[in-house]
C-alpha cells in the first residue's frame, strides 16, 4: 500500500491517453485508484447540478494543466526527469538529446581514429 502512495507522490496526476474527453476523469481515477465509472458519474452529477460553465471551465483547465500520460511506463528517476523536461520544454529536451548524441559521436570518432592508425595495426600484428 505504501509503495502505491510513493508512486503517486513521485509521478503525479496524468491525463490518460485512453480517456473519453481529454482523459481527465480517467487520469484522476487512476491517480486515486477509483473506478473510472464512479469518477465520471460524480463529474456528470456535479455538471448537471452546478450548471454547464463552472464544471466545463474547471474540466478544461484541468486538461490544460495535467501532463499527458507517458507512452512508455517510467521506471527510473532519470526517465522521470527527462519526461518532465520534455513536457515543460520540448526544445530543451531535444537540445539535451542532441548534445548527448553529439558527445557519443565524438567518442566513436576518437575510437575509430585510434583503431585505424598504423601504430595500432603494427602493435596488433606484433602482439598476436
Amino acid at each position: 500500500m505504501r509503495r502505491r502512495f510513493k508512486n503517486i507522490l513521485r509521478h503525479g496526476v496524468y491525463r490518460s491517453r485512453n480517456g473519453v474527453i481529454l482523459g481527465v476523469c480517467r487520469g484522476f481515477a487512476e491517480y486515486f485508484d477509483f473506478s473510472v465509472f464512479w469518477v465520471r458519474a460524480v463529474t456528470l452529477l456535479i455538471f448537471l447540478f452546478s450548471g454547464f460553465w463552472p464544471v466545463a471551465v474547471l474540466y478544461f483547465v484541468a486538461a490544460l494543466v495535467m501532463k499527458p500520460e507517458p507512452v512508455i511506463p517510467i521506471d527510473t528517476s532519470e526517465e522521470q526527469e527527462f519526461y518532465d523536461s520534455y513536457v515543460h520544454s520540448r526544445k530543451g529536451a531535444a537540445d539535451r538529446l542532441k548534445r548527448r548524441y553529439r558527445n557519443l559521436e565524438t567518442r566513436i570518432q576518437r575510437l575509430e581514429e585510434t583503431v585505424t592508425t598504423r601504430e595500432f595495426d603494427w602493435e596488433h600484428r606484433i602482439n598476436t
